[in-house]
């Protein structure tokens, strides 16, 4: 369970017979959007400009990966479907190990949930505060056996108790008990949590990052954003 919020990743994509990546315009390797271009069997040059703090659990792999196929498309011509480059994107964050479902949240926006019986999807909105104070290789908890297990069985526990009419504040009320039943959060988020709890908000830690998002604060955070009903889109 999911919401996409407004600030996220471009992505420019250019014809060429190397494939090469910037990141704010400085190169990089970024593994899931070599990916899916080799997916669409394409070479190209991608320019990325994030407007959020990238590795810090706000699925910014996800989005560059879903931006890259669908700026592909437009600038190959390929005719590919939505739902074609939406699993291109899927399958790269997979093999990639960056990410099992942040594309699905980010191509439709609003609030995505599975309890079992299939993706749904709802309008939301809510303004969010945000501070990141670093990253967590989504990799190394992906990789860990008994750390899965720890966070499907405290998954499935909370979505049981999730509710589409869920408030943003009781969702992050509910998100921050999995966190904790989850053993994922570190000295230093449950500090920031602790200290907007004591201001009145609701706290929680994004997946994965050491990243604390809150509502119904006064401002204690560093940044600010929106949660959006507007996916990825060509502009």
């Amino acid at each position: 369970m999911s919401f996409a919020i407004k600030d996220g990743v471009d992505a420019t994509v250019e014809p060429s017979t190397d494939v090469s990546v910037t990141l704010d315009e400085e190169s990089t390797s970024f593994e899931p959007v070599e990916g899916v271009l080799r997916q669409l069997e394409v070479s190209g040059k991608v320019s990325l400009i994030a407007s959020i703090p990238v590795g810090y659990g706000f699925g910014t792999s996800g989005a560059a990966t879903l931006a890259t196929a669908l700026a592909a498309n437009e600038a190959f011509d390929l005719g590919r479907s939505r739902e074609e480059l939406l699993e291109a994107a899927h399958r790269a964050e997979v093999e990639a190990g960056t990410g099992l479902g942040d594309v699905f949240i980010q191509d439709r926006g609003g609030l995505v949930w599975n309890t079992g019986d299939g993706p749904q999807h709802s309008e939301w909105s809510g303004d969010l505060e945000y501070t990141a104070v670093d990253g967590i290789a989504t990799s190394t908890v992906l990789d860990d056996v008994q750390t899965v297990e720890r966070v499907r069985e405290c998954g499935q526990e909370s979505l049981s108790r999730f509710a589409p009419e869920t408030s943003l504040r009781e969702l992050l009320e509910l998100s921050w008990e999995f966190v904790q039943r989850s053993d994922l959060a570190t000295d230093r988020v449950v500090e920031e949590v602790q200290r907007v709890e004591r201001d009145g908000g609701a706290a929680s830690m994004a997946m994965l990052g050491e990243t604390v998002i809150a509502t119904g604060g006064q401002n204690l955070l560093e940044r600010a954003t929106r949660i959006t009903n507007e996916g990825a889109r060509i502009c």
